[in-house]
């Protein structure tokens, strides 16, 4: 008989412990959930900014292939050309369009919504309109100019489009840790 009521108080020690192991603590569960705070708090802000950047990449293509296309147009069709930009309720726009069509019938496509153009932006400017207008052969008439896209979240980050030279040379540049002798960090 004793053997009997040892085996049954083995059998009713066992089911104890295999019910009482299951799941997590409260402790546990706290200690995860207050790291994984921590963690999000450290990598937010590089995510913020990762993104940022990537959106002024983008715009900054975004610009530079509409003054090609202005370029090309330019050349094949043997017209003068223009890349326009503008910002319309707060949103900046481009379009790409015939000298001979008036820039407010253009058709114009929005940029990032988080996108801006920046103080440094030296385009011609008429009637709140900046553009590179492009001759028959492609060419830019002097004064020469760039485009400087800014993040509206603020930061130094920014990005430029120049046009450099009588025959339309184009480059993209970055924001610079020190401004050149204009003061301009988008050299």
């Amino acid at each position: 008989m004793n053997s009997k009521a040892n085996l049954l108080s083995l059998v009713k020690l066992t089911k104890r412990c295999n019910i009482s192991s299951g799941g997590f603590t409260m402790l546990e569960m706290l200690v995860v959930v207050f790291m994984s705070g921590i963690l999000s708090a450290i990598v937010a802000p590089s995510w913020s900014a990762f993104i940022n950047t990537r959106q002024l990449n983008v715009a900054q293509g975004q610009v530079y292939q509409a003054m090609r296309q202005a370029q090309s147009q330019a050349r094949k069709e043997k017209l003068s050309w223009h890349a326009s930009f503008r910002e319309q309720n707060n949103v900046l726009q481009l379009a790409v369009h015939p000298a001979t069509i008036n820039p407010s019938d253009a058709n114009w496509h929005n940029l990032d919504a988080s996108v801006q153009l920046d103080a440094e932006s030296t385009l011609q400017l008429s009637n709140d309109v900046r553009r590179v207008p492009f001759d028959y052969m492609g060419s830019v008439k002097p004064p020469f100019g760039r485009i400087t896209l800014s993040s509206k979240s603020g930061g130094k980050v920014k990005r430029c489009v120049f046009v450099s030279t009588i025959l339309g040379a184009m480059r993209t540049a970055k924001e610079k840790a020190k401004p050149d002798s204009n003061g301009k960090y988008c050299y």
